[in-house]
């Protein structure tokens, strides 16, 4: 906690002081221009490796960077009440879902369910990554678990676009091309991203 505490007074005598102007610009209101969707790891932080500054993205974190299929329902959902905040009131221009190496949510598709059954909400949330496991074990041996891995963490991705496209409002804007929809591939070792290339369906490195 300490380092935590001293951070906060790092920040305000230096980096604050530094963006000062920006943070009186933002103090009653917020532009941003994309929503980025990623997972809770801690190794992933989204305006460093964008180099974005505050106000730039709207982020959502949750487990593996899943989003939950459209519905309608008097339950709590907080990523689709994020996302439905994103795109209808602040009417972002992008959205990226972001992967990563080494993702803990997408090991735990294979865990065995004795495992599971001690983190039971964390079991639940990964039934919305399902049809990803699937696919995987349709493709992969158990012998290739590296490959395994990283098939795993990439098709989830482009599973979690395809949920976005459930989203009638998202997908009203999409078709009028009034709003972008991408998903990236980190590799926390590297440093390197890799985006989706829809069009032939493989993961490019950004350069």
């Amino acid at each position: 906690m300490e380092k935590l505490l001293q951070g906060l007074i790092k920040f305000r005598k230096n980096d604050f002081e530094v963006h000062r102007e920006l943070f009186g610009k933002l103090s009653r209101s917020q532009n941003p221009h994309t929503l980025f969707i990623g997972c809770s790891d801690s190794r992933l932080v989204p305006n460093l490796i964008t180099q974005t500054l505050p106000g730039e993205l709207f982020v959502i974190r949750n487990i593996a960077n899943i989003v939950p299929p459209y519905r309608n329902t008097q339950e709590y959902l907080a990523t689709t009440a994020a996302i439905e905040y994103a795109v209808n009131v602040l009417e972002v221009q992008n959205i990226i879902v972001c992967g990563h190496s080494n993702c803990g949510g997408c090991k735990s598709l294979y865990s065995p369910d004795e495992e599971l059954d001690t983190i039971p909400h964390t079991k639940k949330w990964l039934e919305l990554a399902g049809n990803v496991k699937n696919r995987v074990l349709a493709e992969v041996t158990e012998d290739e678990k590296g490959k395994r891995e990283w098939m795993t963490e990439q098709i989830n991705v482009v599973e979690q676009l395809k949920h976005l496209l459930t989203y009638p409002f998202i997908r009203d804007k999409y078709t009028q091309q009034t709003l972008t929809i991408d998903g990236w591939y980190y590799i926390i070792e590297t440093g390197e991203v890799y985006i989706y290339n829809k069009q032939n369906g493989v993961f490019e490195l950004a350069n």
